[in-house]
């Protein structure tokens, strides 16, 4: 088992007024001291009031993307060294949306890994099969495939410093999750490649779920022994919810 990290992707939500509301809000229901890693993943306008409210709080915030090159001529993008001077301590990277609606393929997810990482942030890798490629027979290949190319050149001093998230594609924003003994199945596999790639190290990385994921599923999920949080999407849009979701990670 790896720590516990139970994540808020707010994706294209949230205007800075409102990303405050929120934060504000879920501090009233935080305690000073945490047993898990809490983030929330804002949209990039309000990385900066979120980190003003949460500087100091146990809540660590991320930006849901960032560019591999530090500076440039890439209009509209941001570059892991802008997240981090606002304080974000991590980094979305290879979310589903972003390789199957942005076209962001396995050069590219690990090219941002690296650049995470050489950043001082920790990347939060997330890896998924198509409900095409899981009745196929071949989610194990995909997913294998996804996490050798985005940590074929990262060493095991850095595992410390990583988090996967298995999101099946099929259970991302459609109201049906996986099974848990489907997530808990693949969460030991992922795993065990950990293992092997990195050793000891490798066993301690977070393997969080992700996938429809909410406070009257989340114990079913947050309880599996090889699954060591959630990446919450639709459900962390509520305070309230994404708390209840989070509470349920707390070993029992």
């Amino acid at each position: 088992m790896g720590r516990t990290v139970v994540a808020a992707n707010w994706k294209m939500h949230k205007t800075a007024g409102e990303a405050r509301t929120y934060v504000e809000k879920l501090l009233e229901l935080v305690p000073s001291r945490l047993e898990f890693e809490l983030i929330v993943f804002p949209s990039a306008t309000a990385l900066y009031v979120v980190a003003q409210v949460l500087r100091g709080s146990p809540i660590a915030w991320g930006a849901q993307n960032a560019h591999w090159e530090t500076q440039g001529a890439y209009t509209g993008e941001i570059s892991v060294n802008q997240v981090a001077d606002l304080g974000a301590a991590y980094v979305l990277c290879g979310h589903s949306e972003r390789r199957h609606l942005f076209g962001e393929d396995d050069a590219t997810v690990a090219a941002k890994v690296r650049s995470v990482l050489a950043g001082g942030l920790v990347p939060v890798l997330c890896v998924g099969e198509t409900l095409e490629q899981r009745r196929g027979g071949d989610a194990w290949d995909v997913v294998t495939a996804q996490l050798s190319a985005a940590l074929k050149d990262i060493g095991p001093d850095a595992a410390d410093r990583l988090v996967v998230a298995y999101e099946p594609v099929w259970a991302i924003g459609t109201g049906v999750a996986a099974q848990p003994e489907d997530a808990q199945s693949m969460a030991h596999d992922i795993r065990s490649w950990l293992t092997e790639l990195f050793g000891s190290e490798g066993a301690e990385i977070p393997v969080q779920y992700g996938g429809s994921v909410k406070p009257n599923n989340a114990d079913a999920f947050l309880q599996l022994p090889d699954v060591d949080g959630a990446l919450v999407g639709g459900a962390s849009l509520d305070p309230k919810e994404f708390w209840t979701i989070a509470c349920s990670a707390v070993p029992r």
